[in-house]
Protein backbone atom coordinates (compact mmCIF):
# COMPACT_ATOMS: atom_id res chain seq x y z
CA UNK A 1 0.00 0.00 0.00
CA UNK A 2 1.83 3.08 -0.95
CA UNK A 3 2.49 5.92 1.77
CA UNK A 4 -0.33 8.49 1.36
CA UNK A 5 2.50 11.71 2.02
CA UNK A 6 3.73 9.65 -1.39
CA UNK A 7 0.79 10.32 -3.52
CA UNK A 8 0.40 13.70 -5.39
CA UNK A 9 -1.69 15.09 -7.97
CA UNK A 10 0.51 13.13 -10.69
CA UNK A 11 -0.27 10.21 -9.36
CA UNK A 12 -3.62 10.41 -9.80
CA UNK A 13 -4.46 12.40 -13.31
CA UNK A 14 -3.61 9.94 -15.13
CA UNK A 15 -5.81 7.30 -13.54
CA UNK A 16 -8.67 9.86 -14.50
CA UNK A 17 -11.31 7.28 -15.95
CA UNK A 18 -9.91 4.22 -14.31
CA UNK A 19 -11.86 2.50 -11.73
CA UNK A 20 -11.18 2.00 -8.11
CA UNK A 21 -12.82 -1.17 -6.24
CA UNK A 22 -13.92 -1.09 -2.91
CA UNK A 23 -15.50 -4.33 -0.46
CA UNK A 24 -18.62 -3.07 1.37
CA UNK A 25 -20.70 -5.70 3.52
CA UNK A 26 -23.33 -6.46 0.54
CA UNK A 27 -20.36 -6.67 -2.28
CA UNK A 28 -17.63 -4.74 -4.22
CA UNK A 29 -18.29 -1.59 -6.08
CA UNK A 30 -16.28 -0.11 -8.25
CA UNK A 31 -15.95 4.16 -8.29
CA UNK A 32 -14.57 5.74 -11.19
CA UNK A 33 -11.89 8.40 -11.10
CA UNK A 34 -13.85 11.63 -12.46
CA UNK A 35 -11.25 14.52 -11.82
CA UNK A 36 -7.87 15.19 -10.01
CA UNK A 37 -7.58 19.51 -9.63
CA UNK A 38 -5.13 20.82 -7.89
CA UNK A 39 -5.94 23.50 -4.69
CA UNK A 40 -3.51 25.76 -4.59
CA UNK A 41 -0.50 25.33 -1.75
CA UNK A 42 -0.76 22.71 0.98
CA UNK A 43 1.49 21.49 3.48
CA UNK A 44 2.19 18.67 1.40
CA UNK A 45 4.58 17.97 -1.44
CA UNK A 46 3.28 18.70 -4.38
CA UNK A 47 0.47 20.72 -2.98
CA UNK A 48 -2.90 19.94 -1.95
CA UNK A 49 -5.44 18.47 -4.38
CA UNK A 50 -8.96 17.10 -4.74
CA UNK A 51 -10.19 13.61 -6.07
CA UNK A 52 -13.88 13.50 -7.09
CA UNK A 53 -15.29 9.79 -8.10
CA UNK A 54 -18.59 8.68 -9.21
CA UNK A 55 -20.05 5.63 -8.06
CA UNK A 56 -23.70 3.85 -7.66
CA UNK A 57 -26.18 5.36 -6.23
CA UNK A 58 -28.16 6.80 -4.68
CA UNK A 59 -26.45 7.19 -1.05
CA UNK A 60 -25.15 3.48 -1.42
CA UNK A 61 -21.48 4.68 0.47
CA UNK A 62 -21.59 7.10 3.40
CA UNK A 63 -19.14 9.48 4.46
CA UNK A 64 -16.16 7.27 5.71
CA UNK A 65 -12.91 6.15 5.15
CA UNK A 66 -12.61 3.21 2.13
CA UNK A 67 -9.59 1.30 1.18
CA UNK A 68 -9.58 1.58 -2.60
CA UNK A 69 -7.72 -0.52 -4.92
CA UNK A 70 -6.87 0.26 -8.22
CA UNK A 71 -4.38 -1.65 -10.58
CA UNK A 72 -2.13 0.90 -11.45
CA UNK A 73 -1.33 2.10 -7.27
CA UNK A 74 -2.42 -0.93 -5.29
CA UNK A 75 -4.53 -0.03 -2.29
CA UNK A 76 -5.07 3.04 -0.44
CA UNK A 77 -7.15 4.09 2.08
CA UNK A 78 -9.00 7.63 1.83
CA UNK A 79 -11.50 9.47 3.59
CA UNK A 80 -14.58 10.44 0.92
CA UNK A 81 -17.52 12.14 1.25
CA UNK A 82 -20.32 11.85 -0.71
CA UNK A 83 -21.02 15.50 -2.38
CA UNK A 84 -23.53 15.52 -4.99
CA UNK A 85 -26.11 13.03 -7.19
CA UNK A 86 -24.57 13.31 -10.74
CA UNK A 87 -25.54 11.91 -14.32
CA UNK A 88 -23.17 9.07 -12.92
CA UNK A 89 -24.74 8.19 -9.81
CA UNK A 90 -23.54 9.49 -6.77
CA UNK A 91 -19.60 11.63 -6.61
CA UNK A 92 -17.57 11.06 -3.94
CA UNK A 93 -14.52 13.42 -2.38
CA UNK A 94 -11.38 13.30 -0.94
CA UNK A 95 -8.95 16.22 -0.33
CA UNK A 96 -5.47 15.58 0.08
CA UNK A 97 -4.01 18.63 2.21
Amino acid sequence: MPDLNDLDLETFQPLIGSGFTTALPWGAVTLVLREATAMGSGLRHGGAFSLLFSGPGPDLIGQGVLRLTNPEIGSVDLFLVPVAQSAHGVDYEAVFT
